[in-house]
């Protein structure tokens, strides 16, 4: 963070393709967003800009003080596109909803927020409240989104405790119910429904109750426990003892729960605090929630491609981004710094909102304590977040280092290629490779074989023909070879493999094998299977890549002999499709009814030439003969 005297020299004449100066002499006056593209199309930058001809040219001057970032950006630009909207804001928007689509690297992201859950009050005649992760604008309320999973199952636990709300699917409307189409279940005998389904209950008091809900998820629970209180002195005096007892429990847990938000300040004041803490390319944006003067929630979204950038960049990409998946948005948000394009961000918030919204810089008192607090939090949150990634770091090298000490290698196997083969009775006998980098799977480096060499049931045979055609390529491709190559199978899977790599001359890569009846492992030029504990890292992580090289076979024979099984002796003749087949087996019982008929009843009977009619006839003939199958 902070500013940034790398100079590069970026000229218009010099290093730029042609493609991107006819664009840029074509660039509107106009707002809009940007997007900067790789030489495959890959989009690596998206912007937005008030005048999209200043901001795109300002990349491109014959002589500028650019950040790091951005020369190493500039640098891979070969191409640009842009999108005219018809105001910043909407400039803001289409930018945030595009960097959310496509991911570009040099884009602050936040990180999984496609998975952030909310909870969603149906847009139903009798609503149900329910926890989702996608958010459909068929008209049902959302809240969230909530990053913390545990504190909002919680927060649903309490508020079907405290609201008989409905847990049954059923499509319940005015028709439904005057059909008697649902009756009532044991949620409305333990009184955690009121039975909407039998229309116990009126259409106006459960949208009632509904309201609280909404208030209830705003952090409104002064009014509930005021409306509750109301009702419960109403049913007592009214003798409805049962129903006033109903009442008074809510009340309970209304205010159990409401003790558990800590006060955070005299103000009653619907406010968020934002903070942020960076360290490197990662961040954590950390936010307070504060409804009605107290804290109802803590939110925490880990950033990226944070490197280099200012606190103000930082904050305005995390409020377009963060508020974008929000619904609800507070009168007041208090930030460290005020965001980049405060403006804009202004009247896009206040749009969502409909009413007036102020950013807010504290110097003292309340709201200066809470972001400090809410800061210490970022903080924390981030160190937890870098120190769980490293752990999950030194795990897999801890894995492969144990392997390396169990087979005795001389360097750490970081990349394992593994064999299987697979075919039943020698039938479709096919051969795959999966291939693991720091005990973790490569599937774009798996790699299937068909048998093309052997014939019969010969699983030796055919080992040593995937293993040399696999290491034949790598050396033709003058590709990476493997630290370690692992053969499912015995001493003779591995006798094979090995010999095949001699006639490589390629001996120095070690091999073993693993077979699965005793999780025995076989080295080279050892009879007996080696002594490794079986509770080792290094055997569970053989076991694991072995097993998806069994998986990966398995899966390809059975597809191959799927096909085999649709496929019929016509198929290898030449203009003899679907239709025609169909056609055939329509009119002829089986095949030797084909081979007993003559050429010009075929014809007639499959709409064909008599010239197609004479081969399928033959073939059909030798099938008989040959007893091939169908």
């Amino acid at each position: 963070m902070g500013k940034f005297i790398a100079r590069d020299r970026l000229q218009e004449n010099d290093g730029m393709n042609k493609a991107i100066k006819d664009k840029l002499a074509r660039l509107p006056r106009k707002p809009g967003v940007y997007l900067f593209k790789d030489s495959g199309g890959k989009t690596l930058y998206i912007g937005k800009a008030k005048v999209l001809k200043n901001r795109i040219r300002s990349y491109f001057p014959k002589s500028v003080a650019h950040p790091p970032k951005v020369v190493s950006l500039m640098r891979k630009v070969q191409d640009l596109e842009w999108i005219v909207t018809g105001s910043e804001v909407e400039a803001l928007l289409t930018e945030a909803n595009l960097v959310k689509e496509q991911m570009p690297r040099y884009n602050i992201l936040l990180r999984d927020d496609k998975s952030f859950p909310y909870i969603r009050i149906t847009s139903e005649p009798f609503p149900r409240v329910l926890l989702t992760r996608k958010v459909e604008h068929e008209g049902s309320k959302y809240f969230g989104p909530y990053t913390d999973v545990k504190d909002l199952r919680r927060t649903l636990r309490v508020l079907h405790k405290i609201f008989p709300i409905r847990s049954c699917d059923y499509n319940l409307n005015t028709t439904a119910i005057s059909e008697k189409r649902y009756s009532v279940c044991l949620d409305y005998h333990i009184k955690k429904c009121q039975g909407p389904c039998e229309g116990l209950v009126s259409e106006e008091v459960y949208q009632e109750m509904i309201k609280d809900v909404a208030r209830f998820l705003h952090g409104g629970t002064g009014d509930i426990k005021r409306r509750l209180r109301e009702r419960m002195d109403k049913a007592s005096v009214e003798m409805h003892y049962e129903q006033a007892a109903f009442y008074r429990d809510q009340l309970k847990s209304v205010e159990k729960f409401a003790r558990r938000q800590s006060k955070a300040t005299a103000s009653f004041e619907d406010r968020d605090i934002i903070a942020i803490a960076e360290e490197g390319n990662d961040a954590c944006g950390a936010v307070v929630r504060i409804r009605g003067g107290k804290i109802v929630g803590r939110e925490k979204v880990f950033l990226t491609g944070v490197s280099e950038e200012t606190e103000g960049r930082m904050i305005s990409d995390f409020i377009r981004q963060f508020y974008l998946i929000t619904h609800f948005v507070p009168g007041e948000i208090v930030v460290p710094t005020l965001p980049d394009d405060e403006e804009t961000l202004e009247e896009w918030l206040e749009s969502k909102r409909g009413r007036r919204l102020k950013f807010v810089i504290p110097q003292r008192g309340e709201k200066a304590r809470l972001l400090r607090i809410t800061r210490q939090n970022a903080d924390l949150l981030l160190r937890e977040q870098l120190r769980k990634r490293e752990r999950r770091k030194e795990l897999v090298p801890a894995m492969v280092t144990q392997l390396q000490e169990d087979l005795n290698l001389s360097v750490p196997p970081r990349r394992v290629e593994a064999f299987d083969i697979s075919n039943i009775q020698g039938s479709q006998p096919v051969g795959s490779m999966v291939c693991f980098v720091d005990g973790k799977p490569r599937k774009s480096e798996y790699r299937k074989f068909i048998i093309k060499a052997v014939e019969g049931i010969d699983d030796f045979a055919m080992m040593r023909e995937v293993v040399y055609r696999r290491y034949t390529r790598l050396k033709s491709e003058k590709a990476r070879f493997p630290d370690l190559i692992l053969i499912d199978g015995g001493k003779g899977q591995l006798g094979m493999a090995v010999s095949a790599m001699q006639e490589l001359g390629l001996t120095y890569i070690p091999v073993v094998a693993l077979a699965k009846r005793l999780e025995e492992v076989f080295i080279p030029e050892h009879r007996e299977p080696q002594s490794i504990a079986k509770g080792s890292p290094g055997l569970i992580l053989m076991r694991r890549i072995r097993d998806e090289a069994h998986r990966f076979a398995l899966s390809f024979h059975r597809t191959r002999r799927g096909k085999k099984t649709t496929q019929s002796i016509f198929d290898e003749i030449k203009g003899v499709g679907p239709s025609t087949r169909k056609k055939l087996f329509s009119e002829f019982s089986n095949i030797e009814s084909i081979a007993d008929a003559s050429a010009e009843s075929v014809r007639k009977k499959a709409n064909i030439s008599l010239k197609l009619a004479k081969v399928i006839v033959e073939k059909a003939v030798q099938a008989v003969e040959g007893k091939e199958t169908i």
